[in-house]
């Protein structure tokens, strides 16, 4: 028989946690003060114990129940009359108690959330800190496991063109073309992505010095010189303010303000109908420097110019030579870093304009 309630004993102890059984304990030691104390005295607030530690320790459910039996206790003593009436001042210092038990447990309940809200704001820094881990590793694949073979593939590509390893027919010619074309696209969008990535976790790196702005649209345009043919699209550079070449200084990085010059004006050929003309016009104000790519194809509808510069945004265009929709993300970062702004305007005629501005350089 003894042996029969120890075990039962050991049983219900193993139902609760030691600090559950502290709770308990707690709860009961004031219970009993309240109850051997007149009921002028107040033993109430030593629930506030017992409510903090149910908050921190147990569920929410938990802590309601353990704070209505606070208030109910703490409202009971004051019935249990024999000795004394209930005066004014009992039920003042009862009221007061309760106040105080039903603050504490909806503050211990407040707290709780935060205590959640700042573990759970932990856990989703230790997971972008895993997603930033894995992103870099995913440049690294792409470094190194792309771009040594496609360069590897184009070198050897130019290599049949130049027939270092024999004789080349015309239309074996204009297939190694085709399919050099192809793997310097997608270097392009290896190196692209890189930029991108590297630029939004470390910030883009300038190299900057003097220069001359019409310089690098120059050289952006000569490159840019076989497209144009293939798309049967005129190229012309062009000033405001003048019929001849001018000068356009800025302080900026000549090889990031070019790949800004070829996003752009590709993206001018590629939209622009057969026979038509893509215009690069230069804008001198004294304080800056604003460059302005137009081009005469079917144009943007209105509600797609505030998306043109966010990340992957390529459009609804009918233009059969489909981007990343990284080229505009990567010139809008590399106009802001040079403290300049990046816009598009629809032409009434047809067509888009592309403008950017640059702080030029101020001779003293």
């Amino acid at each position: 028989m003894q042996n029969k309630q120890f075990n039962q004993l050991q049983h219900l102890m193993q139902l609760y946690s030691p600090r559950q059984w502290l709770i308990v304990a707690i709860f009961i030691l004031v219970v009993i003060l309240e109850y051997l104390t007149p009921p002028i005295y107040v033993f109430g607030y030593l629930y506030v114990g017992a409510i903090l530690l149910t908050n921190s320790r147990l569920s929410q459910k938990t802590t309601v129940w353990v704070t209505t039996g606070a208030i109910a206790f703490t409202i009971f003593n004051m019935l249990i009359q024999g000795i004394e009436t209930i005066t004014f001042a009992i039920f003042a210092n009862r009221s007061i108690v309760v106040t105080a038990l039903i603050i504490t447990g909806w503050l211990s309940n407040r707290n709780r959330k935060y205590e959640e809200a700042i573990a759970s704001q932990k856990m989703q820094i230790l997971a972008q800190e895993k997603m930033a881990s894995l992103r870099e590793d995913f440049a690294s694949t792409l470094t190194h496991d792309l771009r040594t073979p496609l360069l590897g593939a184009i070198e050897t590509l130019k290599a049949f063109e130049s027939e270092k390893f024999g004789a080349v027919t015309p239309n074996q010619h204009q297939v190694l073309q085709i399919i050099r074309r192809s793997h310097q696209n997608t270097l392009d969008l290896v190196q692209t992505l890189l930029d991108v990535y590297r630029n939004d976790t470390q910030g883009l790196q300038l190299r900057c010095s003097s220069i001359n702005l019409v310089t690098v649209a120059e050289s952006a345009i000569s490159t840019l010189v076989d497209l144009a043919s293939s798309r049967q699209v005129y190229i012309h550079l062009g000033f405001a303010d003048s019929e001849f070449r001018s000068l356009a200084m800025v302080n900026g990085d000549a090889l990031q303000l070019q790949r800004v010059f070829v996003n752009l004006i590709a993206n001018g050929v590629n939209h622009s109908l057969r026979g038509g003309k893509v215009e690069v016009v230069f804008i001198p104000d004294g304080i800056n420097h604003t460059v302005k790519i137009i081009d005469q194809g079917l144009g943007i509808k209105e509600e797609e110019l505030p998306l043109l510069f966010e990340r992957f945004y390529q459009g609804h265009t009918h233009c059969q030579a489909k981007g990343t929709g990284l080229g505009l993300y990567l010139s809008r970062q590399i106009i802001e870093a040079h403290n300049g702004k990046i816009w598009v305007e629809r032409r009434k005629s047809g067509g888009t304009i592309f403008g950017f501005s640059i702080p030029a350089v101020v001779n003293s």
